[in-house]
């Protein structure tokens, strides 16, 4: 059922007391894998902060800037469907990549079934925070943000959890949030990609339509959430 009410989120402000950006995306379909599962690829019900911040910097992007996702809100009902994609289980090393090497892709190739949501649409919202030694105070990323939003500018196509979906995103429109909560698990929070690589999870719920992303998420090692 979707919440044609519309009451605004209460999100916690930034340290300077700005309000977090925010930017509506839609796709025919995704895929945000769970990492539990290692065969076959089963999606979330709802996008994942992690997912959320790679259509963010698909967007814009700076190194001297950071993104905090701090809330989802989902504007479409949940819909899955099932579909069968090859994959390689082979993968090059950047050393062999430079010297030439290449992937035999078909006899390297596995079919797999994946479970995706279909007919999918987010708002995401999120803090831009200036990086230590920044040249530019946070508003200025957050303005030229804002700017390439409305323009529909960006880096690289944004996707939304695989490359196969691709995703268009906008200013926001005001549609409303579908009325659904329920609990989602262990959720990937943030990759640290070092060296060494570290990963934060948290313990994710959809409430009411929103996901709330906390600042921070429990570090353990990497992998440990999906192992057997």
């Amino acid at each position: 059922m979707l919440n044609t009410g519309r009451p605004p989120l209460t999100l916690a402000r930034a340290a300077d007391g700005t309000p977090p950006v925010v930017v509506q995306v839609r796709g025919d379909g995704a895929l945000f894998s769970r990492p539990e599962l290692k065969v076959e690829r089963v999606t979330y019900p709802v996008m994942t902060p992690t997912a959320a911040r790679g259509v963010l910097e698909a967007i814009f992007w700076k190194p001297q800037m950071r993104y905090q996702v701090v809330a989802i809100e989902v504007l479409k009902p949940i819909r899955q469907f099932t579909v069968r994609r090859n994959e390689t289980h082979h993968v090059v090393s950047l050393s062999g990549a430079l010297d030439g090497d290449r992937v035999d892709t078909a006899a390297h190739r596995d079919q797999r079934n994946a479970l995706c949501l279909r007919d999918v649409a987010y708002r995401i919202y999120a803090h831009i925070t200036a990086a230590d030694g920044a040249g530019k105070p946070a508003a200025a990323y957050r303005d030229q943000f804002r700017r390439r939003v409305t323009r529909g500018a960006c880096f690289h196509q944004p996707f939304l959890g695989t490359r196969e979906f691709s995703a268009e995103f906008g200013d926001p429109d005001g549609s409303g949030r579908i009325r659904r909560t329920e609990d989602l698990g262990v959720m990937l929070h943030t990759i640290h990609f070092g060296p060494p690589v570290r990963m934060e999870w948290f313990t994710a719920r959809l409430d009411d339509g929103v996901l709330h992303v906390p600042p921070r998420g429990i570090e353990v090692p990497a992998g440990a959430p999906g192992e057997s």
